[in-house]
């Protein structure tokens, strides 16, 4: 009988076993080389279109990733960001200056010749999202595919999309809200080490913030540099680098920046004025005393968990034909 119940247990083992992996690959869930039957050469076509737009014009790396990350906080990662329309989420204030729509046009209309009807929008831009970070100097990371596109977009949707005014604390309540730790705001905000923001996002820190002048955790000097840069009737459309220390490479400078008084959005040097999220900022740099983190090793982990945010797979959405609108 003890024989019986153990190969009966086995069976039962194998059987679960055989359910868990047939999920997958019928697409219950996303996973690394989720096409690595139906479209092998996915990644491939993605990379080199991603480069080679980059190559013409450098501002679509941080662009795409930003992209990104406004579509996976919005309706979850599906895609939703693409769509056109007069109310869509790409019409909303915090995704008109959005930049990259081309390259995943173009990535898809090959992928669509290649192995038409089976690569999302969604995918598309999760893996044109880390080739962003990949030609601009940063690690690569495994990318889980799998997903499904929405079929619904409202500019409504993006009002809790993180902003450049927000506190510490509506910051981390913002990313909770989509299973995201501390760590993880710290780490992902900390792809601004590469791209721009307009003046007009962060001028007000430069005159009159408080009643004795410009923004205290500004860096005295450096509030000089921007407001040669940004004066106060100027062109609040003129662009600056975020990091102002690397430019468009991306590393961990921007760190130092914050902790130099150096952050040009308020959000983001509020990094370090903030206890909860200060500790993670001086593990990054390296501060003695501290268990160090890595921000290439950290930034793909983070991003992993964050392309999963409310994803559709199997039978939820749809693979969408041209990414600008559904099927």
């Amino acid at each position: 009988m003890e024989g019986n119940s153990f190969t009966q247990s086995v069976f039962l083992v194998t059987l679960l076993l055989l359910a868990i992996v047939g999920s997958l690959v019928e697409g219950q869930g996303t996973r690394v080389g989720f096409y690595s039957s139906s479209c092998p050469q996915v990644e491939s076509i993605v990379k080199s279109t991603v480069q080679s737009h980059f190559r013409s014009d450098p501002t679509v790396a941080p662009g795409l990733l930003r992209m990104h990350f406004h579509d996976c906080f919005v309706q979850g990662c599906d895609g939703s960001i693409l769509i056109d329309g007069s109310d869509t989420e790409k019409t909303a204030g915090p995704n008109r200056l959005l930049r990259g729509y081309e390259v995943i046009d173009d990535a898809k209309t090959q992928l669509e010749s290649t192995c038409p009807g089976v690569v999302s929008c969604a995918d598309i831009l999760a893996l044109a999202a880390r080739d962003s970070v990949v030609v601009t100097g940063g690690a690569s990371w495994a990318v889980p595919t799998g997903r499904r596109d929405g079929t619904l977009s409202r500019a409504s949707d993006a009002a809790n999309l993180p902003g450049f005014r927000d506190t510490i604390d509506i910051q981390k309540q913002k990313f909770l809200d989509k299973g995201l730790n501390t760590q993880d705001l710290v780490t992902l905000v900390g792809g601004h080490t590469i791209g721009t923001s307009a003046c007009q996002f962060f001028s007000y820190r430069l005159y009159n913030f408080t009643s004795t002048g410009p923004d205290p955790s500004i860096n005295p000097a450096f509030v000089s540099q921007l407001q040669a840069l940004c004066p106060q009737s100027g062109d609040g459309s003129r662009r600056i680098d975020l990091d102002t220390g690397s430019g468009n490479r991306f590393d961990n400078s921007y760190f130092a920046n914050l902790r130099d008084g150096k952050g040009i959005l308020e959000s983001d040097q509020r990094l370090w004025t903030d206890a909860s999220t200060k500790t993670f900022v001086q593990r990054f740099l390296g501060i003695r005393g501290l268990l160090g983190l890595t921000f290439n090793v950290e930034f793909g982990k983070s991003m992993v968990k964050m392309s999963n945010v409310e994803v559709k797979t199997g039978t939820a959405g749809e693979i969408r034909k041209v990414c600008s609108k559904i099927n």
